[in-house]
């Protein structure tokens, strides 16, 4: 076993010497040119988002991986794009037939990741934190009528379900409240799980939000309000009602069941919204697989290309470079893909996937693992990097997904013999679970993990995770100027070589876990 995890520390260290380059240096190198300036961020669908997908292609051809798409690397996605008409949208609260308005971007954002009603006006029903989770016997909609309604609800759920579950219910909301009749939502964001304050949050609603252009694809169907809530003005939502805000938020953060009733209010609403059409790349190579039976099974490993591209200055910067989300993570796939490759494969073949739209929503990961194209074959498993954030010494790592899947004990046998920590999440009310591409794959049967830098909960290196996301998260600051522990990222990147190694070469499929909630989606 040492001997195995030292051969492939070795085949990671040759690979980045036979550039010329050390390893973190080279991979260094990628984040330098896929966060640098002149490419605006990587924005869905921009020129320079199709500069970085060459990019990614190019160095596949490199090591020599197979192109894995429609169109030689790539598989493009048809989006449909969507940007607010601010001037031209209105929302106002309307009690006794008097109207409130509300300001745009002070007090709520309208979200166009769904395609909004031009006009409505409808009844408000506080409906706790909207969830319905069967397997917790908990139902915040049991009783409520909301049909034709709007659904008011606050962020987070009652202490005891579990965080992964959590996540699912929270992620496929809208699946449960169609069922109702409702016309959509109003969510407050429980300041408690928020990571990005909402003086800053609040500038990205200026920018274009995307959908699959093919509807069977499209989870917001039929959603036609979609409202974010700033909880310091969320008391007006509430008056006259006999309830207070700051009582139901104060219930939240003890894990408390909340209460649920109707508002004395209706939401009187207009968006305007200017729509064109769009075409993103994901971007695909494989290495195959040296067994005779076992080649036929693929092992995924994602990361995504794109960031949230340019808009409002902060500090005098408007380029949101996304150094760390996740140009850090597309450098690790690709030195990755290059060490892989010169290590002359494995038993399964390996998938790369460097993935479109992850920030509008987990777009390109979904249409991918939705509409596979690759022939005579089905993905086992998937491992995905996505912000892994290298600021501090490797020691340990969080893995989203370990629990629920049997490739948490390859993740170990890697892990021991190099002495680092497997930690699961400690901060389940991030619902990191269901916020990277890993998930994609999960909703369609394919046990994944997703890997970061770890640390424990409230130790100095949380402290500097939560700082970074109230600093860098979705900032300009997110460049190349940052502190970056290199050799972090390289020792990530070993590590991660050797899991991918260890699950391309086990003799077993990947199975989820008999008691996993996600077994069900396996086909």
């Amino acid at each position: 076993m040492r001997f195995r995890h030292a051969l492939v520390a070795l085949v990671w260290s040759a690979s980045a010497a036979a550039s010329g380059q050390q390893p973190a240096e080279r991979w260094w190198s990628h984040v330098t040119f896929l966060a640098n300036d002149s490419m605006k961020g990587r924005d869905t669908g921009s020129p320079e988002h199709r500069k970085a997908a060459e990019y990614i292609a190019d160095h596949f051809k490199r090591a020599g991986l197979q192109p894995g798409g429609t169109r030689g690397y790539f598989q493009p996605v048809p989006f449909r794009s969507r940007r607010i008409n601010e001037p031209q949208s209105s929302f106002a609260l309307v009690r006794n037939g008097q109207a409130e308005p509300v300001v745009l971007g002070d007090e709520a954002t309208f979200s166009m990741r769904i395609e909004p009603a031009a006009a409505v006006e409808a009844p408000l029903v506080f409906a706790g934190y909207g969830l319905q989770v069967p397997e917790s016997k908990h139902d915040d909609l049991a009783g409520l009528d909301l049909k034709g309604k709007i659904v008011v609800l606050l962020t987070g759920a009652p202490s005891g379900i579990p965080g992964p579950l959590l996540a699912h219910y929270q992620n496929t909301r809208w699946e449960y409240l169609r069922k109702t009749g409702a016309l959509g939502t109003i969510s407050i964001q429980n300041p408690k799980g928020q990571d990005i304050p909402w003086d800053r949050s609040k500038l990205s609603r200026f920018m274009p939000s995307v959908a699959i252009a093919d509807p069977a694809l499209d989870e917001t169907l039929g959603q036609q309000v979609a409202i974010t809530f700033n909880a310091d003005r969320a008391e007006k939502l509430f008056t006259g009602s006999g309830h207070a805000f700051k009582e139901i938020l104060a219930l939240s953060n003890g894990g408390k069941v909340l209460p649920r009733f109707p508002l004395p209010a209706s939401a009187r609403i207009k968006v305007a919204i200017n729509a064109t059409k769009l075409e993103s790349d994901n971007v695909i190579g494989i290495l195959p697989g040296t067994d005779p039976v076992l080649k036929n099974e693929y092992v995924a490993i994602s990361a995504h290309i794109d960031h949230v591209g340019v808009g409002e200055p902060i500090n005098g910067d408007p380029i949101y470079n996304g150094a760390m989300d996740n140009a850090s993570g597309i450098a690790t796939l690709l030195e990755t893909a290059a060490a892989a490759a010169a290590a002359g494969g494995y038993k399964r073949s390996v998938v790369f996937v460097a993935v479109t739209a992850e920030e509008k929503g987990l777009l390109g990961s979904r249409y991918f693992a939705n509409r596979i194209p690759i022939s005579g074959g089905r993905i086992v498993a998937n491992l995905n990097t996505d912000m892994f954030l290298p600021l501090f010494p490797l020691k340990s790592l969080v893995v989203q997904g370990l629990e629920e899947s049997d490739l948490a004990n390859d993740l170990k046998r890697v892990a021991r013999p190099l002495a680092i920590e497997v930690l699961s999440d400690p901060e389940p009310e991030r619902n990191a679970f269901v916020r990277s591409d890993q998930y994609s794959f999960i909703k369609t049967g394919v046990p994944a993990l997703s890997l970061k830098v770890g640390f424990t909960k409230d130790s100095p290196e949380h402290q500097i995770v939560k700082r970074w996301r109230t600093e860098r998260y979705h900032a300009p600051s997110d460049d190349l100027n940052q502190p970056v522990d290199r050799k972090a990222a390289q020792d990530f990147g070993k590590v991660y070589l050797a899991v991918v190694a260890e699950v391309a070469n086990r003799p077993t499929r990947p199975q989820w876990n008999g008691d996993s909630f996600f077994k069900r989606f396996a086909k």
